[in-house]
Protein backbone atom coordinates (compact mmCIF):
# COMPACT_ATOMS: atom_id res chain seq x y z
CA UNK A 1 0.00 0.00 0.00
CA UNK A 2 1.12 3.00 -0.97
CA UNK A 3 2.41 5.60 2.54
CA UNK A 4 1.93 8.84 0.09
CA UNK A 5 -1.76 9.94 -0.31
CA UNK A 6 -1.91 13.40 -1.75
CA UNK A 7 1.18 14.66 -4.04
CA UNK A 8 1.90 18.18 -5.29
CA UNK A 9 3.40 19.17 -9.04
CA UNK A 10 5.34 22.19 -10.13
CA UNK A 11 6.45 22.42 -13.50
CA UNK A 12 9.25 24.40 -15.59
CA UNK A 13 7.54 26.91 -18.34
CA UNK A 14 8.22 26.42 -21.88
CA UNK A 15 9.04 22.85 -22.15
CA UNK A 16 7.77 21.37 -25.62
CA UNK A 17 7.27 17.88 -24.38
CA UNK A 18 5.92 18.88 -21.02
CA UNK A 19 2.08 18.52 -21.84
CA UNK A 20 2.45 14.66 -22.80
CA UNK A 21 4.52 14.40 -19.46
CA UNK A 22 2.58 16.02 -17.24
CA UNK A 23 -0.71 14.25 -18.48
CA UNK A 24 0.88 10.76 -17.95
CA UNK A 25 2.26 11.48 -14.33
CA UNK A 26 -1.10 12.51 -13.03
CA UNK A 27 -2.59 9.49 -14.89
CA UNK A 28 -0.44 7.23 -13.19
CA UNK A 29 -0.83 8.88 -10.03
CA UNK A 30 -4.36 8.87 -10.32
CA UNK A 31 -3.91 4.93 -11.12
CA UNK A 32 -2.55 4.64 -7.80
CA UNK A 33 -5.13 5.87 -5.90
CA UNK A 34 -3.23 9.43 -5.44
CA UNK A 35 -4.65 12.75 -5.08
CA UNK A 36 -2.61 15.54 -7.32
CA UNK A 37 -2.42 19.35 -6.33
CA UNK A 38 -0.90 21.34 -9.30
CA UNK A 39 0.43 24.83 -9.81
CA UNK A 40 -0.53 27.22 -12.69
CA UNK A 41 2.06 26.07 -14.74
CA UNK A 42 1.56 22.13 -14.63
CA UNK A 43 -2.45 22.48 -15.22
CA UNK A 44 -1.60 24.62 -17.96
CA UNK A 45 0.58 21.70 -19.54
CA UNK A 46 -2.66 19.28 -18.42
CA UNK A 47 -5.35 21.47 -19.86
CA UNK A 48 -6.33 21.83 -16.20
CA UNK A 49 -8.32 25.41 -15.32
CA UNK A 50 -7.93 24.37 -10.87
CA UNK A 51 -3.87 25.28 -10.53
CA UNK A 52 -2.78 26.62 -7.85
CA UNK A 53 -0.07 29.23 -6.77
CA UNK A 54 3.13 27.96 -5.94
CA UNK A 55 3.08 28.49 -2.35
CA UNK A 56 -0.15 26.89 -1.65
CA UNK A 57 0.67 23.77 -3.83
CA UNK A 58 2.38 21.80 -0.91
CA UNK A 59 -0.74 22.07 1.20
CA UNK A 60 -1.29 18.95 2.98
CA UNK A 61 0.76 17.11 0.48
CA UNK A 62 2.94 14.42 1.20
CA UNK A 63 5.92 14.71 -1.75
CA UNK A 64 6.43 18.09 -4.32
CA UNK A 65 7.20 16.37 -7.91
CA UNK A 66 9.00 19.37 -9.54
CA UNK A 67 9.24 18.88 -13.11
CA UNK A 68 12.12 21.07 -14.88
CA UNK A 69 15.54 22.21 -13.63
CA UNK A 70 17.70 23.47 -11.00
CA UNK A 71 15.85 27.11 -10.90
CA UNK A 72 12.74 25.27 -10.53
CA UNK A 73 13.53 23.44 -7.82
CA UNK A 74 15.23 26.45 -6.07
CA UNK A 75 11.48 28.19 -6.79
CA UNK A 76 9.64 25.41 -5.08
CA UNK A 77 12.04 25.01 -1.99
CA UNK A 78 11.28 28.52 -1.49
CA UNK A 79 7.73 27.95 -2.02
CA UNK A 80 7.47 25.19 0.93
CA UNK A 81 8.17 28.21 3.62
CA UNK A 82 9.96 26.07 5.57
CA UNK A 83 7.89 22.77 5.57
CA UNK A 84 10.12 20.11 5.68
CA UNK A 85 8.11 18.00 2.79
CA UNK A 86 10.66 16.36 0.35
CA UNK A 87 11.26 17.37 -3.07
CA UNK A 88 11.19 14.49 -5.56
CA UNK A 89 13.32 16.85 -8.64
CA UNK A 90 12.56 15.62 -12.39
CA UNK A 91 15.32 17.14 -15.05
CA UNK A 92 13.88 17.65 -18.31
CA UNK A 93 16.89 18.96 -20.02
CA UNK A 94 20.03 21.09 -18.69
CA UNK A 95 22.84 20.73 -16.45
CA UNK A 96 21.24 20.28 -13.31
CA UNK A 97 23.34 19.40 -10.22
CA UNK A 98 19.83 19.21 -8.09
CA UNK A 99 17.53 17.54 -10.06
CA UNK A 100 19.56 14.27 -10.47
CA UNK A 101 16.43 12.17 -11.32
CA UNK A 102 16.08 11.73 -15.62
CA UNK A 103 12.75 10.86 -16.87
CA UNK A 104 13.64 7.55 -17.67
CA UNK A 105 14.03 6.95 -13.75
CA UNK A 106 10.65 8.72 -12.66
CA UNK A 107 8.16 6.37 -12.52
CA UNK A 108 10.63 3.66 -11.23
CA UNK A 109 12.02 6.39 -8.10
CA UNK A 110 8.31 7.16 -7.55
CA UNK A 111 7.55 3.21 -6.97
CA UNK A 112 10.35 3.52 -4.38
CA UNK A 113 8.97 6.74 -3.24
CA UNK A 114 5.18 5.38 -2.59
CA UNK A 115 6.73 2.61 -1.15
CA UNK A 116 8.88 4.67 1.72
CA UNK A 117 12.28 3.22 0.38
CA UNK A 118 13.62 7.08 -1.16
CA UNK A 119 17.30 8.08 -0.18
CA UNK A 120 16.76 12.09 1.26
CA UNK A 121 19.35 14.51 0.93
CA UNK A 122 18.44 17.21 3.51
CA UNK A 123 20.22 20.31 2.77
CA UNK A 124 20.42 23.42 5.10
CA UNK A 125 19.22 27.10 3.72
CA UNK A 126 20.92 30.31 4.43
CA UNK A 127 18.16 32.80 6.25
CA UNK A 128 19.38 36.87 4.60
CA UNK A 129 17.52 40.08 6.28
CA UNK A 130 18.30 43.59 4.61
CA UNK A 131 18.57 46.51 7.15
CA UNK A 132 17.62 49.66 6.42
CA UNK A 133 18.40 52.38 8.57
CA UNK A 134 18.11 49.82 12.03
CA UNK A 135 15.31 48.90 10.39
CA UNK A 136 14.60 45.19 9.14
CA UNK A 137 12.76 45.98 5.71
CA UNK A 138 13.05 41.99 4.05
CA UNK A 139 13.49 39.31 4.92
CA UNK A 140 14.27 35.60 2.59
CA UNK A 141 15.64 31.98 2.45
CA UNK A 142 18.04 30.93 -0.08
CA UNK A 143 18.76 27.17 -0.72
CA UNK A 144 21.51 28.38 -3.14
CA UNK A 145 22.99 31.95 -2.48
CA UNK A 146 22.84 35.40 -1.71
CA UNK A 147 24.24 37.65 -3.61
CA UNK A 148 25.39 41.83 -4.12
CA UNK A 149 25.95 42.84 -7.52
CA UNK A 150 26.51 46.26 -9.44
CA UNK A 151 23.67 47.26 -11.55
CA UNK A 152 25.98 50.67 -13.28
CA UNK A 153 27.81 49.75 -16.38
CA UNK A 154 31.34 49.38 -15.81
CA UNK A 155 31.39 50.23 -12.45
CA UNK A 156 32.49 48.33 -9.28
CA UNK A 157 30.64 48.94 -6.02
CA UNK A 158 32.55 48.70 -2.24
CA UNK A 159 30.93 46.22 0.25
CA UNK A 160 32.56 46.15 3.93
CA UNK A 161 32.14 42.56 5.16
CA UNK A 162 32.27 41.32 8.52
CA UNK A 163 32.10 37.51 10.16
CA UNK A 164 31.07 37.67 13.89
CA UNK A 165 31.59 41.36 14.01
CA UNK A 166 35.44 41.07 13.52
CA UNK A 167 36.20 43.11 10.00
CA UNK A 168 36.96 40.96 6.66
CA UNK A 169 37.54 43.03 3.85
CA UNK A 170 36.21 46.26 2.10
CA UNK A 171 35.70 44.44 -1.46
CA UNK A 172 36.09 46.68 -3.99
CA UNK A 173 34.40 44.20 -6.91
CA UNK A 174 31.66 44.09 -9.37
CA UNK A 175 29.70 41.71 -6.37
CA UNK A 176 29.60 39.74 -3.41
CA UNK A 177 28.33 35.68 -3.20
CA UNK A 178 27.47 34.07 0.14
CA UNK A 179 26.61 30.31 -0.80
CA UNK A 180 25.74 27.53 0.69
CA UNK A 181 27.16 23.90 -0.16
CA UNK A 182 24.06 23.36 -2.37
CA UNK A 183 25.24 26.78 -4.12
CA UNK A 184 28.72 25.91 -4.36
CA UNK A 185 27.84 24.65 -7.32
CA UNK A 186 26.24 27.49 -9.08
CA UNK A 187 27.24 31.22 -9.20
CA UNK A 188 30.12 30.62 -6.85
CA UNK A 189 31.84 28.21 -8.93
CA UNK A 190 31.38 30.42 -11.89
CA UNK A 191 33.40 33.12 -10.36
CA UNK A 192 36.01 31.10 -9.42
CA UNK A 193 34.89 29.46 -5.30
CA UNK A 194 35.32 25.65 -4.58
CA UNK A 195 32.97 23.20 -4.53
CA UNK A 196 31.94 22.22 -0.95
CA UNK A 197 30.50 18.43 -0.16
CA UNK A 198 27.45 18.72 1.55
CA UNK A 199 27.40 17.58 4.44
CA UNK A 200 30.61 20.34 5.43
CA UNK A 201 29.02 23.08 7.53
CA UNK A 202 30.27 26.15 6.24
CA UNK A 203 29.16 29.07 3.85
CA UNK A 204 31.93 30.40 1.45
CA UNK A 205 32.08 34.16 0.45
CA UNK A 206 33.14 34.58 -2.66
CA UNK A 207 34.17 38.19 -4.67
CA UNK A 208 32.97 38.32 -8.21
CA UNK A 209 35.64 39.79 -10.27
CA UNK A 210 36.97 42.30 -7.30
CA UNK A 211 39.72 44.67 -7.84
CA UNK A 212 42.44 43.14 -5.16
CA UNK A 213 43.64 39.87 -7.01
CA UNK A 214 44.26 38.83 -3.83
CA UNK A 215 41.16 38.45 -2.40
CA UNK A 216 39.36 35.14 -2.67
CA UNK A 217 36.90 32.81 -1.60
CA UNK A 218 37.10 32.49 2.27
CA UNK A 219 34.77 29.57 3.73
CA UNK A 220 33.48 30.15 7.60
CA UNK A 221 31.81 28.01 9.68
CA UNK A 222 28.15 27.94 8.86
CA UNK A 223 27.54 28.81 12.66
CA UNK A 224 28.41 32.58 11.92
CA UNK A 225 26.99 35.70 11.47
CA UNK A 226 27.85 37.31 8.12
CA UNK A 227 27.23 40.99 7.39
CA UNK A 228 27.67 43.24 4.79
CA UNK A 229 27.21 47.12 4.46
CA UNK A 230 26.81 48.29 1.12
CA UNK A 231 28.79 51.66 0.55
CA UNK A 232 27.70 51.92 -3.18
CA UNK A 233 25.28 54.49 -3.92
CA UNK A 234 21.22 54.06 -4.08
CA UNK A 235 20.35 51.83 -6.55
CA UNK A 236 24.28 51.32 -7.55
CA UNK A 237 23.77 47.83 -6.55
CA UNK A 238 21.34 44.81 -6.21
CA UNK A 239 20.21 42.06 -3.71
CA UNK A 240 19.39 38.76 -5.17
CA UNK A 241 18.29 35.37 -3.53
CA UNK A 242 18.82 32.12 -5.75
CA UNK A 243 19.13 34.08 -8.84
CA UNK A 244 15.14 34.74 -8.81
CA UNK A 245 14.01 37.22 -6.21
CA UNK A 246 15.33 40.46 -4.65
CA UNK A 247 15.56 44.19 -4.72
CA UNK A 248 17.74 47.45 -5.18
CA UNK A 249 20.19 48.41 -2.29
CA UNK A 250 20.24 52.02 -0.74
CA UNK A 251 23.75 53.39 0.67
CA UNK A 252 24.48 51.87 3.89
CA UNK A 253 22.50 48.77 3.70
CA UNK A 254 22.76 45.94 5.96
CA UNK A 255 22.30 42.43 4.74
CA UNK A 256 23.17 39.61 7.81
CA UNK A 257 23.37 36.25 6.48
CA UNK A 258 23.44 33.40 9.27
CA UNK A 259 22.15 29.79 9.11
CA UNK A 260 18.69 29.18 8.64
CA UNK A 261 16.05 27.23 10.98
CA UNK A 262 14.91 25.11 7.64
CA UNK A 263 16.33 22.92 5.56
CA UNK A 264 14.71 21.22 1.87
CA UNK A 265 14.87 17.62 1.90
CA UNK A 266 15.54 16.01 -1.18
CA UNK A 267 15.11 12.90 -3.02
CA UNK A 268 18.19 10.93 -4.39
CA UNK A 269 18.63 8.05 -6.78
CA UNK A 270 20.05 5.50 -4.35
CA UNK A 271 22.44 4.82 -7.01
CA UNK A 272 23.86 8.12 -7.56
CA UNK A 273 25.82 10.05 -5.05
CA UNK A 274 27.60 13.12 -4.91
CA UNK A 275 30.87 12.38 -6.82
CA UNK A 276 28.66 10.65 -9.55
CA UNK A 277 26.66 13.82 -9.84
CA UNK A 278 30.19 15.97 -10.41
CA UNK A 279 31.70 13.50 -12.95
CA UNK A 280 28.24 13.29 -14.46
CA UNK A 281 27.46 17.09 -14.90
CA UNK A 282 31.17 18.45 -14.95
CA UNK A 283 32.50 15.71 -17.73
CA UNK A 284 35.25 14.39 -15.00
CA UNK A 285 37.50 11.51 -16.02
CA UNK A 286 35.95 7.97 -15.38
CA UNK A 287 38.64 5.58 -13.68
Amino acid sequence: MPTIRKVGVMSKPGIAHASTIVADLIEWLHGHGIEVRCDEQTASYAGLTDGLSREHVADGTELVIVLGGDGTLLSAARSLEGREIPLFPVNLGGLGFLTAITLDELYPQLERALRGEQRIARRRMLRCELFRDGDLVAGFEALNDVVITKTEIARMIDLETFVDDHFVSRFKADGLIICTPTGSTAYSLSAGGPIIFPAVEAFCITPICPHMLTNRPVLVPDTSLIQIINLAKDRECYLTIDGQVGEPLRSDDKIVCRSSGHSVALVRPPQMLFFDVLRQKLKWGER
